[in-house]
């Protein structure tokens, strides 16, 4: 759902009459005085999108296990029409001075996602060598280890300096993570609900019940998030923070602590169900294990069950846990397999030939996002007719291949990633001479 161009002006009107904040946080962080260029971000990937609605921001450090930012990255994108991908801006804030970390996960984006870097949909910007502060200098507070302050206060910094880049871009920011995935369908739900209540007096719409995760913000209101977060960035941790804005809004210390919770709950609208679900086990803080889940995250179907024509399947990979290809193509389950290689196929063998006029493979899906076919062909026999690009085959088949008696997919390189092969409802599903394969 798009928002109307009144609604897009007026807020962009109200966004232009913000001031420069930048002496306050020169007062909190008096560091960032010392050079001229400490709040400038360094952007390693980007082509300055702005006048969109959605800008999501999600933060990212060199983690000592596990790495999920891709997979989150493709999570976001997987079903992202191309109407919705013109009307966001995704910026990854590789919070880390390393400036060797930063152009690996600048190589990685441009690798798996090459289009969207292109299009300006991705951007990628680290901080500059002198934001940070001494960390050795902070004070230990309410029981926390030295490493979980300075954990904290960094955390805090970097949320404010990603607030603060992204403002300008959109409507509204959504404050994400680097281990979650999302649920198919998640912009257009976001923008509808953002739309419905935008009228009434919330500081911030919940898309998931998670800490940080899936905050959604009007960027007007961003300057005196900001603002709050760095003045006491030090003291505590930034939910706490945002829970304190409430209460300095709306509670009246005369009144009880009931009173205040019914205020406060007035200025956060809470969406059901969950559009975001955290995945990571390994935090961020070393050491520290995160076993975090959205009780209402709902799961999108991995398959929907459905019938095709009768065919003997035929594959050399090997599949996961009993995800096979036969029970993939009869409508059973998903086919899941380990890591191909060069010469691994997929071929289909129909009983009776079909006349498939056109085709899709679809390959990864939500939570799986990676796990895709690359430099894969796919044949109809003995021709070649497509190929793979970004994990998606589609295309029509020349009258002359017409009818077919076999369709195989063929790899061409060794992967690092699993694959996974969803066949859906239309799977060689044949109607008026057409037929398709998902």
């Amino acid at each position: 759902m798009q928002l109307s161009k009144e609604i897009k002006n007026d807020l962009r009107s109200r966004n232009s009459s913000i001031l420069s904040f930048q002496p306050r946080t020169f007062s909190y962080l008096p560091h960032l005085s010392q050079h001229e260029d400490s709040l400038r971000p360094q952007v390693h990937l980007g082509r300055g999108r702005f006048g969109v609605t959605l800008v999501l921001g999600i933060p990212t450090v060199q983690r000592q296990k596990d790495s999920y930012l891709v997979n989150t990255v493709g999570s976001l994108l997987f079903d992202l029409s191309s109407q919705d991908k013109a009307d966001m801006v995704i910026i990854i804030f590789v919070a880390e001075s390393n400036m060797s970390f930063v152009k690996s996960v600048v190589q990685t984006l441009q690798k798996n996602f090459p289009d969207d870097v292109k299009s300006g949909l991705l951007e990628v910007i680290a901080p500059s060598p002198h934001f940070y502060p001494d960390f050795t200098q902070l004070k230990s507070t309410f029981g926390d280890t030295q490493d979980r302050v300075k954990w904290r206060t960094k955390q805090n910094l970097d949320y404010s300096f990603l607030m603060l880049y992204a403002q300008p871009k959109a409507i509204f920011y959504v404050q994400l993570e680097d281990d979650i995935v999302a649920r198919p369908g998640y912009s257009k739900v976001m923008k509808s609900f953002a739309t419905s209540v935008l009228s009434n007096e919330w500081l911030f719409l919940e898309f998931s019940q998670l800490g940080f995760i899936g905050k959604m913000f009007r960027t007007t209101d961003l300057p005196m998030i900001v603002d709050f977060f760095l003045m006491f960035h030090k003291d505590k941790p930034i939910d706490w923070l945002l829970d304190h804005i409430l209460w300095v809004k709306v509670c009246n210390p005369e009144e009880s602590a009931k009173q205040c919770a019914e205020q406060k709950d007035k200025l956060k609208q809470r969406y059901k169900p969950s559009q975001f679900q955290h995945v990571g086990l390994h935090s961020s803080l070393p050491g520290k294990i995160q076993k975090l889940r959205d009780k209402d995250f709902e799961k999108h179907p991995f398959f929907i069950p459905h019938g095709n024509p009768e065919a003997n399947v035929n594959t050399s990979l090997n599949p996961y846990q009993g995800h096979t290809l036969d029970k993939a193509y009869r409508g059973q389950d998903f086919f899941w397999a380990f890591s191909p290689t060069v010469g691994d196929f997929i071929q289909i063998d129909f009983l009776t030939p079909q006349p498939v006029k056109e085709y899709l493979f679809r390959s990864g899906n939500f939570e799986a996002s990676s796990d895709k076919f690359h430099n894969t062909t796919v044949e109809v026999l003995p021709s070649d007719v497509s190929s793979f690009v970004n994990g998606i085959a589609e295309g029509q088949i020349d009258s002359v291949f017409q009818k077919l008696s076999a369709i195989r997919l063929v790899v061409h390189s060794d992967s690092d990633m699993w694959v996974l092969l969803i066949i859906t409802e239309h799977a060689a599903h044949c109607s008026n001479s057409k037929c398709y394969l998902k």
